[in-house]
C-alpha cells in the first residue's frame, strides 16, 4: 500500500524528470530567441502538465510518450509560432490519450489553447461503421477547427512530420499506410498552405516509406551524378554573380537541388529518364525588392536566351497558396537547360514557411507577402465553412476539400471517399481498372458525381466516380481508343486476346465440323487423326488448330481433306470425295459463280459471335438478307450480302467462302445505311431524324452526300432488327412531305 508521503514523492520525481526532459530537448534555447521569460515559463508549465498526464505511457520505440509532443513543439518553435500554439502542441494528445478533458485545459491555459487542442484531437468516443467514415469525420473536425484557427492544421502537420520521422518502430504495413496517407493528404495540405519546407520533408519521408527500393535507387543515382555537376554549377553561378555585380544589383545566388520525390514525380508523369530530369540545372536568385526581381530577370535573359513559353510570373499573379516568384527556363552553356527562380527576401520567407510566415515575421516589420498568404488561406478556410453547410455528411465534405488540395494531378474518389490517383486525361474506364481488373472488365456504365456519364468521359479533380458492372459484361475494343493508363490498356488487351481466342476456337471447331460433313464424317470420328495433324501444322494443341481455322489463318476445307486422307490411309482405301460436287472448294462457291450448291447445313449466324464474325461495312447485311461468309486471315468470317458488289473481287478465291445463314429468331440490332433525298428546307434534317426516333431506332451517324439550293441527299446509319423493321422505318420516313425519295445504300 502506497503511503501519502510516497505518492507525493512519486509526483515530485515525475515533475523533476519532466523538467530535465524539457531542458534536454533544447526547446527552451529555441524559445529564448523570440519569446519572453514569462512566456517560456508558461510553456514549461504546459510541459509539466503534459508530462503528468502522459506519465507511464511510452512510444513503440520505448521512449516516454511526452517526447513526441515535445518534438512537435520544437518543430513549431522553429517556425516561430506564438506561445499559445507551442502550449497547444505540447498538450495536443492529452484529450485523446489520457483522462484529461477540454475544460481542464481551458481552466489551466485558457480557452484559446483548449480549442486548438480539441481541434487536433481525434474523435475517440464515437463509433463509426467504417474506417473511411472515421477518417472523414476526423478530417472534417480538424479542418472546421482550422476555420476558426489556422494554427490547428499547422500543429497537425507538425505532428504528422514527427510521426513520419519516427516511423521505424512500426510494422511495415502500418508504415506504408501512414506514408501513403501523408502523400495523399498531408503533403498537399502543406502545399496548399504554402509551407514548402514542411511539404518537401513530408514528401521525401513518405516516398522513402511507400517506395523504399525506388527511393534508394534514386538516392544513389543522385549521389553519383552530383559530383559531376559541381564544376558546371559553380561556373554558372559565378557568371550570374558577375553579371549582377556589373549591373550593380545586389543579390544571393544559390544552386537549387531537386528533391528525390520531385525527380520521381517528373520521371513518372512526363515519362523521362533520370538523366533527362537531372541534367536540368536549377538556381534561385534572392534580391531586395519586387523591382529588383524584374531587373534581375532582364539581366538573366540578356545573359542566356530564354526558352519560349517557359516564363511564369507568379509575382503579378501569385499561386493559390500565396507563393510569389518569377520562373524562367534558359538555354545555358552547351545548350544545357537552366531553371531560374527570382524572388525577394520577403517572398523567400513566405515560399519556405507559407502561412506560418504570418507568425514567423510579424514580430518585426510585417511584410505584405506573409499577410497576403495568410489572407488567401483564410479565404480558403472560409470556403471550407461554406462547403460544410452544403455537405450531406463527412464523406461529402472530405470530397469537396480534396478538390482544392490537388491542383496538378487528377485525383478522384470512390463512393466511399477513397482517393484514386490517375494521370491527367484519365477516363471512367481507367478509374474502373484502377479499382480492380475485374471491375474494369465487367463495367457497363459510370456515374460521375451521381449522374450517368459516358465511359469515355475524361475525369476532373474532385469528382466522385461510381462504376456500374454486370456479370456477363466484357471489355469493348473501342475502349483502347481513349484509355490512358497502362493498367487499363494492358488489361483490356489481355482480356480481348483471351476472348478472341475463345471465340476463334469455337468458330474453328464449327467450321471444321461443317467441312467434314462433305466427307460424311464427324469430328469425333477423326479426333485421333486430328491430333496427328498438330505437328504437321505446327500447333501445340487442338485448340491452337481450331483457333487458326476460326481466325482464317488455316482453311477448314484443306484441314478436312487432310484428315480424310489420313483416315483413308489408315484403312488402306482411297480418300472419299466430297458429296456430289466437283471438288472440295465448290461447296463454298455461290451458284452464280459457277459452283454447284448442294443441300448441307450452313453455318448459322446469330449476331452474337463476337470478334471473329464481323459484318461488312460496304453492304451492312441485316437478318433477312441473303448472305455469304468470306474467311479473312486474322479476322475470321466477314459476312456480306450476296448482292454486294465487292464479293466479285473474290472470284479467284472460292476456297475462302463459307455458306452461312441467319438464325431464325435474332433479337440483336444491326447497322444499315439509308439514303434520303429531301427538299432543301430549314429543319428538314431535324424532321427526318425525329421520324426515325419515333420508330424507336437509334441513329449512329449522319452524312450529307450532296447539297445544293433545292435538294440534299442525307445518309443515315441506323440500327434495325431485320429487313421487316427496316421496311417499316423507310415507309414512315417516306410519308414526310419534304422527302422525295428513300433507298437503302448497298455499297
Amino acid at each position: 500500500m502506497t503511503t501519502p508521503g510516497r505518492a507525493i514523492s512519486t509526483v515530485s520525481t515525475a515533475v523533476q524528470e519532466a523538467g530535465d526532459e524539457f531542458v534536454r530537448s533544447g526547446l527552451p534555447v529555441v524559445l529564448e530567441e523570440y519569446l519572453s521569460r514569462e512566456q517560456i515559463e508558461n510553456v514549461r508549465r504546459a510541459y509539466q502538465f503534459g508530462a503528468r498526464a502522459h506519465q507511464g505511457q511510452k512510444r513503440l520505440s520505448g521512449e516516454p510518450y511526452i517526447s513526441h509532443p515535445l518534438a512537435v513543439a520544437r518543430i513549431l518553435a522553429g517556425m516561430r509560432m506564438n506561445v499559445e500554439c507551442i502550449e497547444a502542441a505540447i498538450l495536443h494528445d492529452v484529450i485523446e490519450d489520457t483522462d484529461t478533458v477540454k475544460e481542464q485545459i481551458a481552466e489551466q491555459f485558457g480557452e484559446e489553447v483548449a480549442e486548438m487542442v480539441d481541434g487536433v484531437s481525434k474523435l475517440t468516443q464515437i463509433r463509426f461503421e467504417t474506417r473511411m467514415e472515421e477518417q472523414a469525420e476526423n478530417f472534417r473536425k480538424m479542418l472546421l477547427a482550422t476555420v476558426q484557427d489556422i494554427r490547428v492544421v499547422i500543429i497537425k502537420l507538425a505532428d504528422r512530420l514527427h510521426n513520419m520521422r519516427t516511423l521505424g518502430a512500426m510494422p511495415v504495413e502500418k508504415r506504408r499506410r501512414i506514408a501513403r496517407e501523408t502523400l495523399d493528404i498531408y503533403a498537399p495540405i502543406a502545399n496548399r498552405l504554402g509551407m514548402n519546407d514542411l511539404r518537401t520533408e513530408l514528401q521525401e519521408l513518405g516516398f522513402s516509406e511507400t517506395y523504399p527500393m525506388r527511393y534508394r535507387i534514386l538516392s544513389e543515382a543522385v549521389r553519383k551524378a552530383r559530383g559531376n555537376r559541381k564544376e558546371v554549377v559553380g561556373k554558372i553561378r559565378e557568371t550570374i554573380e558577375q553579371r549582377l555585380a556589373q549591373e550593380q544589383l545586389p543579390g544571393r545566388i544559390m544552386g537549387r537541388e531537386k528533391h528525390l520525390y520531385s525527380i520521381y514525380q517528373k520521371m513518372r508523369t512526363k515519362r523521362l529518364s533520370f538523366s533527362e530530369v537531372f541534367d536540368v540545372y536549377a538556381f534561385r536568385i534572392i534580391v531586395d525588392s519586387v523591382d529588383s526581381c524584374y531587373r534581375a530577370l532582364g539581366i538573366i535573359h540578356n545573359l542566356y536566351k530564354p526558352v519560349p513559353g517557359k516564363f511564369k510570373d507568379y509575382i503579378a499573379i501569385p499561386k493559390a497558396n500565396g507563393y510569389q516568384s518569377l520562373h524562367t527556363v534558359l538555354f545555358g552553356p552547351y545548350g544545357m537547360p537552366i531553371e531560374v527562380q527570382i524572388r525577394s527576401e520577403d517572398m523567400a520567407k513566405v515560399a519556405d514557411a507559407g502561412v506560418a510566415a504570418h507568425w514567423l515575421y510579424k514580430l518585426g516589420d510585417a511584410d505584405t507577402s506573409a499577410t497576403s498568404t495568410h489572407t488567401r488561406v483564410r479565404e480558403w478556410m472560409r470556403g471550407l465553412l461554406e462547403m460544410q453547410k452544403h455537405a450531406g455528411d463527412s464523406l461529402d465534405f472530405l470530397e469537396n476539400v480534396k478538390t482544392d488540395l490537388f491542383p496538378d494531378e487528377v485525383y478522384v474518389f470512390t463512393p466511399k471517399g477513397r482517393i484514386m490517383e490517375l494521370p491527367r486525361g484519365a477516363t471512367a474506364v481507367d478509374f474502373a481498372y484502377s479499382v480492380h481488373s475485374d471491375v474494369g472488365n465487367t463495367c457497363v456504365a459510370a456515374k460521375i458525381d451521381r449522374r450517368l456519364a459516358p465511359l469515355s468521359s475524361p475525369l476532373l479533380n474532385g469528382q466522385t466516380v461510381e462504376i456500374i458492372t454486370a456479370p456477363g459484361a466484357r471489355p469493348n475494343p473501342t475502349w483502347l481508343n481513349f484509355v490512358v493508363t497502362g493498367k487499363a490498356r494492358g488489361a483490356i488487351r489481355s482480356h480481348l486476346k483471351n476472348l478472341k481466342r475463345e471465340e476463334s476456337i469455337s468458330l474453328g471447331k464449327r467450321l471444321l465440323e461443317q467441312a467434314l460433313r462433305h466427307y460424311s464424317r464427324t469430328l469425333d470420328e477423326v479426333t485421333v487423326k486430328t491430333r496427328s495433324l498438330l505437328e504437321e501444322f505446327n500447333c501445340e494443341t487442338l485448340d491452337d488448330l481450331y483457333e487458326d481455322i476460326g481466325l482464317g489463318n488455316r482453311l477448314s476445307p484443306l484441314v478436312a481433306r487432310r484428315l480424310e486422307e489420313l483416315c483413308s490411309a489408315e484403312s488402306g482405301r482411297q480418300p472419299r470425295k466430297p458429296r456430289a460436287i466437283r471438288d472440295v472448294f465448290a461447296r463454298y462457291m455461290p451458284a452464280w459463280l459457277g459452283g454447284a450448291r448442294q443441300p448441307a447445313r450452313p453455318l448459322v449466324i446469330k449476331g452474337t459471335e463476337g470478334m471473329v464474325v464481323t459484318f461488312a461495312k460496304c453492304c451492312h447485311p441485316i437478318p433477312g438478307d441473303p448472305i455469304q461468309g468470306f474467311v479473312s486471315a486474322g479476322r475470321g468470317i466477314v459476312v456480306h450480302t450476296e448482292s454486294c458488289k465487292n464479293i466479285k473481287e473474290f472470284r479467284k478465291h472460292p476456297e475462302k467462302w463459307v455458306d452461312v445463314q441467319w438464325e431464325a429468331d435474332i433479337e440483336d440490332q444491326f447497322q444499315v445505311d439509308i439514303r434520303v433525298y429531301v427538299v432543301n428546307r430549314r429543319g428538314v434534317l431535324a424532321t427526318v431524324a425525329a421520324a426515325i426516333s419515333d420508330m424507336d431506332v437509334n441513329i449512329s451517324n449522319v452524312d450529307i452526300e450532296e447539297h445544293d439550293s433545292e435538294y440534299s441527299t442525307i445518309v443515315f446509319t441506323i440500327a434495325v432488327h431485320d429487313r421487316d423493321h427496316l421496311a417499316k422505318v423507310m415507309r414512315h420516313i417516306r410519308s414526310i412531305d419534304m422527302v422525295v425519295r428513300i433507298s437503302r445504300k448497298k455499297g
